[in-house]
């Protein structure tokens, strides 16, 4: 159930600017989930949602892991020294590294936690990124070409 609340969360926020926890309790009940607010503020936290100011001038929900811009000096360092290319597949980012160092690269991933990354899997030369959406994948490979030059 825990899960997909937060799905429906990060889903939520993507398409709406919820401006208040009761905006997005609401908008759940519609979704036929019941919460507390005690609830949702502990699902903020855990989704490391902030409110930024919208282009209308409100405060709105985002998700503050969702920029990978915020890792640049550690991923840039990884991936100039490791990565010989990438390219994305849908909701799918692969990743070629020079022999042995996938494990590395797909570790690093990993341990940024960034929210839209459901997972990694490293073999010896090739790391693949299954991302929640393709729209993600796609933000994560623009991120990354920049690192490679």
């Amino acid at each position: 159930m825990k899960q997909r609340r937060q799905r429906l969360i990060l889903e939520l926020i993507r398409k709406n600017n919820i401006e208040s926890q009761n905006q997005l309790i609401e908008m759940l009940k519609e979704h036929g989930i019941e919460a507390t607010q005690a609830t949702i503020s502990r699902d903020i936290k855990e989704l490391r949602l902030v409110k930024e100011l919208s282009q209308s001038g409100n405060y709105r929900y985002v998700i503050a892991g969702d920029n990978i811009s915020n890792h640049t000096g550690r991923l840039k360092t990884i991936f100039r020294e490791s990565v010989t290319s990438c390219v994305r597949a849908q909701n799918l980012v692969i990743i070629k590294t020079l022999p042995g160092l996938a494990s590395a690269v797909g570790s690093a991933i990993d341990k940024m936690e960034i929210v839209d990354v459901a997972g990694t899997l490293a073999g010896d030369d090739t790391v693949f990124i299954a991302t929640m959406t393709d729209e993600a994948a796609e933000r994560f490979i623009h991120e990354i070409e920049g690192y490679l030059v």
